[in-house]
This record gives C-alpha cells, sequence and structure tokens, in this order.
C-alpha cells in the first residue's frame, strides 16, 4: 500500500504493530495525546521520550521523538505548523503523557484538503457497518 492510500484512502489499514516494532528498537518511549488547547479536540498521537519532554519544556514548542526517522521531532518545524506548549500532564501510572498546544497557525497535520489547507490528524471517521473511512475534511 502506497503512503498517499494509507494517508487518503478509504480502506481501513490499522497498523497494529506499531508499539512492537518500537519495543524491539529498545526505544524508550511513551505515548503523548496532543490536545487543543482552545478546542479541545484531540489533535495528535505521538511518542515522546526524555530529551524530547525536555526540549517541550525549556522551549515552549511541543517536541516529539520520531519511532520512523529515530530523531527530535520539533512538530512543525519545517512545515511551519507548530504548536505552542500550553500544559503538559502524566497519568497515574505515569506512562502517557497529554500536552495541551495552541497551533500557532492552521492545524496539524501534514496531509492537506483539497483546498490545500493542514487539518486535524483525525480527519476520516471509520463507518462501522462496512469498516470504511469517510473523509470528514476532503
Amino acid at each position: 500500500m502506497s503512503k498517499k492510500e494509507l494517508e487518503e484512502g478509504c480502506q481501513l489499514q490499522l497498523d497494529y504493530k506499531k508499539l512492537n516494532a518500537i519495543a524491539e528498537k529498545g526505544l524508550d518511549v511513551l505515548p503523548v495525546a496532543v490536545q487543543n488547547v482552545d478546542t479541545k479536540e484531540v489533535i495528535l498521537i505521538a511518542y515522546i521520550n526524555e530529551a524530547a519532554l525536555n526540549h517541550s519544556l525549556q522551549t515552549g514548542n511541543a517536541t516529539f521523538w520520531s519511532t520512523s526517522r529515530n530523531e527530535l521531532w520539533e512538530k512543525g518545524k519545517t512545515s511551519g505548523e507548530t504548536f505552542e506548549l500550553i500544559e503538559a500532564y502524566v497519568n497515574c501510572e505515569q506512562n502517557s503523557l497529554v500536552f495541551k498546544v495552541r497551533p500557532r497557525r492552521g492545524d496539524i497535520c501534514h496531509t492537506k484538503n483539497k483546498d490545500g489547507k493542514p487539518r486535524n490528524c483525525f480527519y476520516r471517521r471509520i463507518q462501522p457497518s462496512t469498516k470504511t473511512l469517510t473523509n470528514t475534511d476532503p
């Protein structure tokens, strides 16, 4: 399956092995849910390690660990869709985080709608009866 089909297609192709692949690499990361502080939407799920957390807290820029590139990922550094870190929370077991952020411009996703505008990463709804996807921001 092509990256375009994965990101824009209507087939449900969930990556159930993602966490196994991270574990096999020996990466010490936690999931972090990213929420728009103004709209309350969850706009991204990412991974974070200690270096990314420290960078986020020191700079006020939401920074993650790219499990595919194996490097720090300051969200939007190349696209301009950066996030100001407003608040950071840890869960009771200290094994996941929530970042409340304010997008500095536009939305989040590296994908764009038909008007060329970036959108929230959760732009496709699963149709229960067919398990196909409907694009809510084409």
